[in-house]
């Protein structure tokens, strides 16, 4: 099981020349890949604040990933108990429960961050 970091979402579904190797062959041949409700409100808050052009919107990226069959993680309770035992190495809280997600559902991440391999989760990139 993967899960795709904010970045890797958007070059899957844009820009998919941006991706590591790896990373596209992973994304493609998956059986379950998913993507952080958390992912959705990243890019929707950067898009509101003018960090992020979109030429969607956010419900029609939900629906691409239904459609390429990757699907949506809801944020449950115990996500948000292992934050709590994350240490303090990355600033970014999108990204702070995006691991936090994939430890608790034993899933590795397709991430350019630099940052996110530090914690006790396998990075594809």
């Amino acid at each position: 099981m993967i899960l795709l970091d904010t970045n890797a979402l958007l070059f899957y579904l844009f820009k998919a020349d941006q991706l590591s190797d790896a990373a596209m062959n992973t994304i493609t041949y998956s059986d379950e890949a998913w993507v952080s409700i958390a992912s959705f409100w990243e890019i929707a808050i950067k898009n509101s604040i003018g960090k992020l052009e979109l030429k969607c919107s956010v419900s029609e990226m939900a629906e691409m990933c239904v459609s390429e069959n990757i699907e949506i993680l809801a944020i449950r309770p115990r996500h948000l108990d292992v934050i709590k035992s994350l240490p303090d190495i990355h600033k970014d809280p999108f990204d702070r429960l995006i691991v936090a997600q994939a430890i608790s559902e034993k899933m590795s991440i397709v991430t350019r961050d630099t940052i996110i391999p530090k914690y006790p989760v396998n990075v594809i990139w």
